[in-house]
C-alpha cells in the first residue's frame, strides 16, 4: 500500500477530509492522492500556487511575510497548509514549498524544502517522530499554524534534500504524505488513550 493510500484509508476511517497546497511539487501530491481508487471520499482538492503572489491571493499567506522572507520559509508553508484547509473546507491541510532547482530561490539553496500539516483545532499534531528520506533528512519542529483563538494546530518540517529537480520534488511528495500519516496515526493513538483513561 502506498503512503497516499494509507493516508486516505485513515482519513476515511475517521470521516475526515484533506486539502493540499503545492508550490515546488506542482500538483504531484494531488496526483499521488487521486491515483488511489476511492480518493474522492476524503480528498477535497488542491491549490497549486506556484507564483508567490498566488500564495497570498488564493491561500491567504501574509503578504508582508512573503515580501520579507520570500516563498521558501517555514511560516509560509504553515500558512499555506492552514489556508488551503480553510479555503477548501477540509479537516486537514498539507503544503509544500521550496527550491527544486536548478537555481537557488529567495536566497535559499537548491534542496531547501518546507512541508507542513495543519489539523483541526484541538487535535494532537506534532506527535510524529523524525521523518527521513534517502534523498535527504528532515528534522521536524513543532510550529503552530497561528496564534489566533480557534486556529488549526500545525507542524512544519524543514528538509535539505539532495538530487536533481525530479528527485527533490518526488521526495518532497513522499515526505509530506509521511508527515500527515504520522500525525493522523499519532492523533488516533492519543484519542484512544484519552478515551481509555490513560495519560
Amino acid at each position: 500500500m502506498t503512503e497516499a493510500a494509507r493516508v486516505l484509508a485513515l482519513l476515511a476511517e475517521r470521516g475526515q477530509t484533506l486539502a493540499v497546497a503545492e508550490s515546488l511539487t506542482g500538483g504531484l501530491v494531488a496526483a499521488e492522492l487521486t491515483g488511489v481508487p476511492g480518493a474522492s471520499a476524503s480528498f477535497r482538492g488542491s491549490v497549486t500556487a506556484y507564483a508567490t503572489a498566488l500564495k497570498h491571493e488564493l491561500l491567504g499567506v501574509d503578504e508582508a511575510l512573503l515580501a520579507e522572507r520570500g516563498a521558501v520559509d517555514p511560516e509560509v508553508a504553515s500558512q499555506m497548509a492552514a489556508g488551503v484547509r480553510a479555503r477548501l473546507g477540509a479537516d486537514w491541510g498539507i503544503a509544500t514549498t521550496g527550491v527544486a532547482g536548478p537555481d537557488p530561490q529567495d536566497g535559499e539553496p537548491v534542496g531547501t524544502v518546507y512541508v507542513a500539516v495543519a489539523g483541526p483545532a484541538g487535535t494532537v499534531v506534532g506527535a510524529a517522530g523524525e521523518v527521513a528520506g534517502s534523498a535527504g533528512e528532515a528534522s521536524p519542529t513543532g510550529s503552530p499554524a497561528g496564534s489566533r483563538a480557534g486556529s488549526p494546530t500545525g507542524k512544519v518540517v524543514p528538509l535539505r534534500l539532495n538530487g536533481d529537480r525530479g528527485e527533490i520534488r518526488r521526495e518532497s511528495v513522499r515526505i509530506v504524505l509521511a508527515l500527515l500519516h504520522g500525525e493522523l496515526s499519532g492523533n488516533a493513538r492519543a484519542q484512544d488513550t484519552e478515551q481509555n483513561g490513560g495519560n
